[in-house]
């Protein structure tokens, strides 16, 4: 009797289906190119999103990051809080708009959603899990203080705490 434990199977890699991590906002299928944006008119060419003049009779497709503004569904959350923040608020949401906006430069997929008051600071929500990063890196960088992240693989989510 054979051991079926034992026995050599080779791998086909056609069949491995493992998807480490669930993107919903991940296009299913290869997008045709030229295709525009109509929301934001980011222009999906060579294989990314990217800000070029709308090329005529390119196909119309929402991109991944005005699917998550409209859906209200953040890839990061930024929350900044503090004593410190109190009292430069508008320098500190200042440097995060300046963050924003460098990122988004070249990257059309990165941007800001919402930022909120909260009790003791504000929650920046993100439609990019680096653009998160980004923003508590450039806190950090600027002013120390305490800076904590906590990601969720499963749900490719950023969670960023700074602090002073």
């Amino acid at each position: 009797m054979k051991n079926r434990f034992t026995e050599f199977h080779p791998v086909r890699r056609d069949r491995l289906v493992q998807e480490d991590r669930h993107d919903a906002y991940k296009a299913k299928h290869k997008l045709p190119e030229p295709t525009v944006c109509p929301q934001c008119a980011a222009v999906f060419h060579d294989g990314r999103w990217q800000w070029l003049t709308k090329p005529a009779g390119a196909h119309e497709e929402m991109c991944p990051a005005c699917h998550r503004i409209q859906d209200e569904f953040p890839a990061g959350y930024v929350t900044v809080s503090g004593a410190f923040f109190k009292d430069h608020r508008e320098e500190l949401l200042h440097l995060a708009r300046n963050e924003e906006e460098r990122a988004k430069a070249e990257h059309p997929l990165k941007r800001i959603m919402n930022i909120e008051d909260q009790d003791d600071g504000v929650e920046i929500t993100t439609t990019d899990i680096h653009l998160a990063r980004g923003i508590g890196e450039a806190l950090h960088h600027a002013y120390q203080g305490e800076l904590k992240y906590h990601y969720n693989e499963q749900e490719n989510l950023l969670r960023v705490v700074w602090e002073r």
